[in-house]
């Protein structure tokens, strides 16, 4: 019952923010968003570093879930599946809160708050790590500069043609560009 409380509470602290920006987050805001009182509320999350460690290491584990729920591993997907999971905006069972709303606020967030850069840092890395290692297994000469560079592509893509930006329009035929980039240069590999 605590876990499902909890986890009801991290959902609500991802509405907050995708909503009302980084910035509407505060333990007082949660408590009040989610129907309790303060007091409540830290019986769950003692601390605000808490909270924030839960709710990266939660946004984390609905990713990993999702991704394995696609019915990959790190070990089969292929580049051009990595590519197209990091592209999906409503990963996960969260009913689209994962939406480029989320990470464009996450991201804000983590230039004020030192603790959210370091785990996001952490979520980033390990598709990062998983992304290198099949672009290596290519022959690739520089496999981490082509794996950063195609996440910075598809971070870019949230960034300019996300919810209510001002290329929204052209966001379909971007990501098929970004696939289809993929696909000719990694065609075929696992």
């Amino acid at each position: 019952m605590a876990a499902d409380k909890r986890i009801e509470i991290l959902r609500q602290a991802i509405e907050l923010i995708a909503d009302e920006g980084y910035g509407s987050l505060s333990m007082r805001a949660l408590a009040r968003a989610s129907g309790m009182k303060l007091g409540a509320l830290q019986y769950h999350f003692r601390t605000w570093d808490i909270l924030l460690t839960e709710l990266v290491n939660y946004i984390d584990s609905e990713i990993t879930s999702a991704f394995e729920s696609g019915g990959w591993s790190s070990d089969d997907a292929s580049i051009p599946d990595l590519v197209e999971f990091m592209l999906d905006e409503h990963v996960g069972t969260l009913d689209g809160l994962f939406s480029d709303r989320l990470w464009a606020q996450l991201w804000a967030m983590e230039q004020v708050e030192p603790l959210v850069s370091d785990l996001l840092e952490d979520v980033y890395a390990k598709f990062l790590l998983i992304l290198e290692t099949k672009i290596a297994a290519c022959g690739v000469k520089q496999p981490r500069s082509e794996a950063l560079a195609i996440m910075s592509m598809v971070e870019g893509e949230s960034l300019f043609m996300g919810t209510g930006r001002r290329w929204m329009t052209d966001r379909s035929s971007v990501r098929k560009v970004i696939l289809s980039f993929v696909a000719q240069r990694y065609s075929g590999t696992r």
